[in-house]
């Protein structure tokens, strides 16, 4: 009788994983596309709930056809022209890897911690009447241990926050993850970002607001033991509504109109 090949076992797990390896990978390609899409409709259902136009039970993508979806720069607040940039291929977080489309912000600036900031930024306009109602903005900045992500709502003042809706984070359940607390972030209508010098103060405090406190139209609710986490909220909208954000845009429309 022949001797059994030493080696076969080994080869016959090395064909199985390269087998299994094969059909994970085959899967993960199929399987892109349906991924893709899941991520924007829920891109877009999260938008929806800053800008409070959600409804149960009505496609999200017919509630999204009346968002108009724009690309402006961040520096000057100018609107992107047609040909200047592809928004279907742009990735606004990806172009902060990338020379070409983004800008390393010096210590002082960078209060949310980003580190580069992108030149080009996706906004959502809603209209009524062939005027801007309202407007989305994407902001981001880091928490106690990740990047927090959400949207803001402004209404036509270009000052008070219809809503806001954190759709991605890593911090800690029951702490800062408190973040997407839905009754929390009801608490953030009507807040006001800038006070009379346009400078972007609103924060969250220790504790809960007082309504008789003459700041209180610049105050949210602190999150219970996530100081850390509270503070890099409070930090990013700091820094999306400077400078560095979104205030020239939002200027150049104040200046413009709101005719878009």
């Amino acid at each position: 009788m022949a001797k059994e090949n030493p080696y076969k076992p080994f080869y016959s797990v090395l064909i199985l994983a390269f087998v299994c390896s094969a059909l994970v990978a085959g899967a993960a390609v199929g399987l892109r596309p349906l991924q893709d899409a899941n991520k924007t409709l829920d891109q877009k259902k999260n938008i929806l709930y800053a800008a409070n136009l959600y409804q149960d039970g009505v496609p999200i993508d017919d509630l999204f056809a009346n968002i108009e979806i724009k690309v402006i720069e961040l520096r000057s607040g100018e609107f992107v022209s047609e040909g200047q940039l592809d928004p279907a291929s742009y990735n606004q977080v990806k172009a902060t890897l990338t020379e070409q489309y983004s800008s390393a912000l010096s210590k002082d600036t960078d209060v949310a911690r980003l580190g580069r900031v992108e030149k080009y930024s996706f906004v959502y306009l809603v209209r009524q009447n062939n005027t801007i109602d309202q407007i989305i903005l994407p902001v981001r900045g880091k928490g106690l241990w990740s990047t927090m992500y959400a949207y803001v709502a402004l209404s036509s003042d270009l000052n008070t926050i219809r809503g806001i809706s954190f759709y991605e984070h890593g911090e800690t359940p029951g702490l800062g993850g408190e973040i997407e607390n839905k009754p929390w972030q009801k608490s953030w209508q009507g807040k006001q970002i800038y006070d009379d010098q346009q400078t972007p103060v609103i924060t969250l405090i220790k504790g809960k607001v007082d309504p008789k406190n003459t700041k209180a139209p610049f105050q949210i609710d602190g999150l219970s033991r996530a100081t850390l986490a509270a503070n890099g909220v409070s930090n990013l909208m700091e820094f999306w509504f400077g400078d560095h954000g979104f205030k020239p845009f939002l200027n150049t429309l104040q200046k413009g109109g709101l005719d878009g």
